[in-house]
């Protein structure tokens, strides 16, 4: 069964709908307007647009100009026409699955647990009281094939999580946003005089001062860039920072989010939806590949080859929340990591593994990494991210 959107019984019409499609293209990063708009309605006309892959090829076609685009676009197509949860949805039949796909849904999953005799719960990180023996056959390790299930995030978020993580995102950006400059400017209203200024007008009336000009200290705000591993190695902490991710896009409005497991999406806009569960939902669409491979060097290159570039300078905080294992050479995220520190931005990187008891970073893509750190802290949970206010206050 597929999912296709419908749209609300006042909507204007497809002119509108396709406008709103731009923008939505825009969001993300394609440079289109209202060029492409027409010459999208018209491409429209001359195939049977009510046929959802027939549309994705003709749109495609008009509104991508390079390898990189096409590759994001279907995710952006199927995050505004496909997407169950953005305003009502119908069940249109597809194909039956055969029996050999075995694909179940986290809900089925989560019973099949209870019964199952284990202790955990794969949602949720332990309180990090363990200590790592090298004792057993468990590993963490990162994968190279995406994960093609396409998890509904819905599931691993909870609104109470979401609730919480908002109040901490909004401490963490006061600490950022109280920022004053050394160098004060002149200004109207002020709290200090100018007196270099009130000399020189002075020299106009005879040496007397006749105005007395003010002088301040302007702000110096540093804003949140985000970005999330949501690889296989990551599943058990998702919900932690995911929750942290939404609720820092709606608490701030200069704040920038992206996820990244084989490969790296933005998803800033999804996460601004005032309904948090539907933000989650087409979240879930942008995502493809979630609990999947992990690509850190190559993910962290393409963010500061594109986004890097347009979003990052010197009043901007990188935070990373990953877990340090690539599959890929650990030079892409020095190499990364270089690039972005260039732009004068400082580099945060959340270890949910370093509030394990006897760990090191070991492992070379995090060893590597260090040297280029600015703060490198756990982040087990909510709680540890709220204990972040007085190391980002000190940046």
């Amino acid at each position: 069964m597929s999912r296709v959107t419908k749209f609300a019984a006042r909507d204007p019409g497809p002119a509108a709908r396709m406008a709103g499609f731009v923008a939505h293209l825009r969001d993300n990063g394609l440079r289109l307007g209202v060029g492409e708009t027409g010459i999208a309605l018209d491409a429209l006309t001359h195939i049977n647009a009510a046929n959802p892959h027939d549309a994705r090829r003709a749109l495609k076609s008009v509104f991508t100009g390079c390898a990189e685009e096409a590759a994001q676009f279907d995710g952006l197509f199927n995050s505004f026409w496909m997407n169950g949860g953005r305003v009502k949805t119908r069940v249109t039949p597809t194909a039956t699955p055969s029996q050999s796909e075995n694909v179940h849904s986290s809900r089925e999953a989560d019973a099949e647990e209870d019964t199952s005799g284990g202790a955990g719960d794969i949602s949720a990180p332990d309180g990090g009281e363990g200590e790592a023996t090298s004792e057993g056959d468990g590993k963490l390790v990162a994968t190279d094939v995406t994960n093609l299930f396409k998890k509904d995030l819905r599931d691993v978020v909870r609104p109470e999580d979401i609730e919480a993580a908002e109040k901490i995102a909004l401490r963490l950006g006061a600490a950022l946003r109280d920022r004053r400059s050394r160098r004060r400017k002149a200004a109207r209203k002020g709290d200090q005089i100018h007196f270099r200024k009130v000399m020189r007008q002075s020299l106009a009336t005879g040496g007397e001062p006749f105005a007395l000009p003010k002088r301040y200290r302007p702000d110096r705000s540093l804003r949140i860039t985000a970005i999330c591993d949501v690889s296989g190695s990551m599943t058990v902490y998702s919900r932690i920072f995911l929750a942290f991710l939404a609720g820092l896009m709606r608490a701030d409005s200069r704040a920038d989010a992206y996820l990244f497991h084989t490969r790296l999406v933005r998803i800033t806009e999804a996460l601004r939806d005032k309904d948090a569960l539907r933000a989650l939902a087409r979240l879930s669409l942008l995502a493809d590949g979630f609990a999947g491979g992990s690509k850190i060097g190559e993910s962290l290159g393409s963010f500061a080859n594109t986004y890097g570039r347009r979003f990052v300078d010197n009043r901007t905080v990188v935070m990373i929340l990953s877990d340090g294992y690539d599959t890929a050479s650990p030079d892409g995220i020095s190499e990364a990591l270089v690039r972005l520190k260039k732009r004068g931005c400082k580099i945060i990187w959340l270890n949910p593994l370093k509030g394990w008891n006897g760990y090191e970073p070991t492992a070379r893509a995090m060893a590597g990494a260090l040297p280029h750190l600015d703060l490198f802290c756990a982040a087990n949970t909510l709680a540890d991210l709220a204990a972040l206010e007085p190391e980002l206050a000190r940046l």
